[in-house]
């Protein structure tokens, strides 16, 4: 499809200003808490931000828009729920963090419980974080494969080896001061893409609603219960299942995901921490708008094709932008890809080395060795996101929807855990273990047989986690007693 010279020339620029931003903002790090902490003195302000674009992926800039152009604006009932599981993380989940010294968010677990379940946690992160980025990032060399005409394993390299760089050089610092820039870059490329859809569009406005309307397309509330009980939990984007699955679906990703709370961690208090989750939430619901908008308009200029949705809107940028504008917005597109990316090596570094290595062999080396053997974890872990991105192109399934429903393999248990902790004060190691191992089980059979839409995964995985760990809590209690 290619692209032109100047469009070349901006992405090339942009890829590697922000590359030397990331490395410059991220300055020398000394220690593996200057590393994976940023020294906790990174401002919440700088830390709402860079949640906002590490959760905004390239599945938000290309596959949203594309969800709305093949349904509706549903899925924005389901952002409502990410906004209240936020609030339910400021005020119940942090506290309870900020008791400690806590370096990931796995550290609770050991405080909690003991060390056998932060570990287990820390294991279960690393694989599911790494499927569902993998994802994230064969998303990202969609756009790059159709402008360079290139396969997209060379494509997956390509991005992922330019947020490697700053990466390793920055570490979590000059990742969040990266996102700062970078979600700016990306909403205002689909703000831009917006208004030349309006121009191209005859009528503009007035016809992109005549024609939303008409199909449907402007349709935000569905309540869900004209197909009976079985159809209204087979549906992802009714307002009861998107409130509620967006909300335990955002406490797991936000309150006990180590993408997330690592930037949490780099602020100085509690109070600042909190400011920066519920002001994310906001940003998100706002954005999430922008996007499912584009997409209502995308459909409003197009009508209906035979293409994959996520690649209509890449498509629409590629063949109709003019020159150095298509640039801005690729360029966009892959600062909300990076964004992801580079938080995702970091937060699977940080959790091997805080989490599996350093409580065995903290004593055996000094700071600047365990320094450099984080920047080689993360250059492993790098490796391992480019093979499952790789693993992953040949999906028919939506990029997005594929990424949440294998978050949500794990989510519910580890969510269920942590609240197993909270909220039951005679849970021993023993029953969180055993609940965490029977919540995942339970969601791998429900998901198997598709059951539910994956608005309900984590909320079942939750109740099997608590009801499970409760339950044991109570029969092993008995037993001392005895």
């Amino acid at each position: 499809m290619g692209g032109s010279t100047i469009d070349y020339i901006i992405i090339g620029c942009y890829l590697i200003g922000i590359a030397v931003y990331g490395i410059v903002s991220g300055g020398r790090q000394k220690s593996v808490k200057d590393y994976f902490l940023g020294s906790t003195k990174v401002p919440w302000w700088a830390v709402c931000f860079s949640i906002v674009a590490a959760e905004t992926s390239t599945l938000t800039f290309i596959s949203i828009p594309g969800l709305a152009y093949a349904t509706n604006l549903n899925f924005l009932q389901v952002t409502f729920g990410y906004l209240i599981g936020r609030i339910v993380v400021a005020f119940v989940f942090l506290p309870a963090y900020n008791k400690g010294e806590l370096t990931t968010a796995y550290s609770y677990l050991e405080n909690r419980f003991g060390i056998k379940t932060r570990s287990f946690a820390s294991i279960v992160f690393l694989f599911t974080r790494t499927a569902a980025d993998g994802v994230r990032l064969f998303a990202t060399a969609i756009p790059l494969k159709l402008m360079l005409d290139i396969n997209y394993p060379v494509a997956i390299v390509i991005i992922a080896i330019v947020s490697l760089v700053y990466t390793y050089t920055g570490g979590v610092k000059g990742i969040i001061w990266v996102d700062v820039v970078q979600m700016f870059i990306y909403i205002g490329g689909a703000v831009i893409a917006a208004f030349f859809l309006v121009y191209l569009i005859p009528g503009g406005i007035n016809t992109v609603f005549s024609a939303a309307e008409v199909s449907g397309k402007l349709s935000i509330f569905n309540f869900g219960f004209e197909n009976g009980i079985s159809g209204f939990f087979q549906q992802p984007y009714t307002l009861i299942g998107g409130l509620i699955g967006g909300a335990f679906l955002s406490m797991a990703s936000h309150g006990t995901d180590q993408l997330i709370v690592q930037r949490l961690l780099t602020t100085k208090d509690l109070k600042a921490s909190q400011k920066a989750i519920i002001g994310s939430g906001v940003i998100v619901v706002i954005q999430f708008f922008i996007f499912l908008l584009v997409g209502v308009m995308l459909y409003a200029y197009y009508g209906p094709t035979g293409m994959k949705t996520d690649e209509i809107f890449p498509f629409f940028i590629i063949k109709q932008l003019p020159a150095g504008i298509t640039g801005i917005i690729i360029a966009g597109l892959f600062a909300a890809a990076m964004s992801t990316l580079a938080g995702s090596m970091s937060s699977l570094s940080s959790s091997t080395v805080l989490d599996l290595y350093m409580p065995l062999t903290a004593s055996r080396k000094d700071e600047q060795s365990k320094l450099k053997l984080s920047r080689y974890i993360t250059v492993f872990w790098a490796v391992m996101l480019i093979l499952a991105a790789v693993f992953f192109m040949n999906s028919s399934t939506a990029v997005v929807e594929l990424a949440l429903s294998i978050s949500s393999f794990t989510y519910g248990g580890l969510l269920g855990t942590f609240l197993l902790g909270i909220l039951v004060k005679k849970a021993r190691q023993e029953d969180a273990l055993a609940a965490f191992m029977a919540g995942i089980f339970i969601m791998i059979t429900v998901i198997s047989l598709k059951i539910v839409a994956w608005t309900w995964f984590t909320i079942i995985g939750v109740a099997a986690t608590l009801i499970i760990g409760g339950l044991l809590s109570v029969l092993s209690n008995k037993e001392r007693i005895k």
